[in-house]
């Protein structure tokens, strides 16, 4: 047996996913998230969200490499009480994860980037930011990035979009802020399948 899977932590994840992600793994023995999934999930919102997904993955594999012909990432929690639990077209996989294929992040910073906010490193950035950015004439911070501006501004974005790779930082350990993600779910991580309790 290879002594570095032996050595290797292992976490427990949680995940919802479509119920007919069930015929990937009987057929394939793998799920992966591919845009498709995105665009039916997402529905009028799904190109917005297909952006945002598209800069966490360039970035995500960065920290953890990403296996080639994986398109996205699959959303994961830390722990069983705040997990999403299964709905009637859905289940959740129990996962065992070797923790070196985990990308830690924190939800409540992801919310920042969803709404294309800057992230601050704290409260004294946060206040500087937002005395800088009304001194520039916005209105407030949410006006930045607005698509009918923002091309005026490239510095500004920069300086937004850099600040969003503050997410892989965990500032708290918290079951309610920290999330997981993970390239694939291979058959061998799925621990047992959670279904909807009719």
């Amino acid at each position: 047996m290879n002594s570095v899977s032996e050595n290797t932590k292992k976490v427990t994840l949680w995940t919802r996913q479509d119920i007919r992600s069930l015929e990937d793994l009987k057929n394939n023995s793998l799920i992966r998230i591919k845009k498709k999934h995105l665009d039916e999930k997402f529905e009028e919102i799904a190109d917005y969200i297909i952006e945002l997904y598209n800069w966490f993955t360039s970035n995500a594999s960065k920290i953890v490499p990403k296996p080639e012909g994986v398109e996205f990432p699959i959303w994961c929690s830390i722990s069983e009480e705040n997990m999403l639990r299964p709905t009637k077209d859905t289940v959740v996989y129990v996962l065992e994860v070797d923790e070196s294929e985990v990308i830690y992040f924190d939800g409540m910073k992801w919310d920042y980037v969803l709404n294309h906010l800057y992230i601050p490193k704290d409260e004294k950035d946060r206040e500087e930011y937002l005395k800088d950015i009304k001194r520039k004439g916005f209105k407030d911070a949410f006006s930045v990035m607005d698509d009918r501006i923002v091309h005026f501004y490239p510095e500004e974005r920069k300086r937004i979009m850099d600040s969003w790779m503050r997410i892989f930082e965990i500032d708290v350990w918290d079951i309610f802020r920290v999330q997981a993600n993970i390239w694939e779910i291979r058959s061998e991580m799925v621990k047992d399948i959670l279904y909807y309790d009719y």
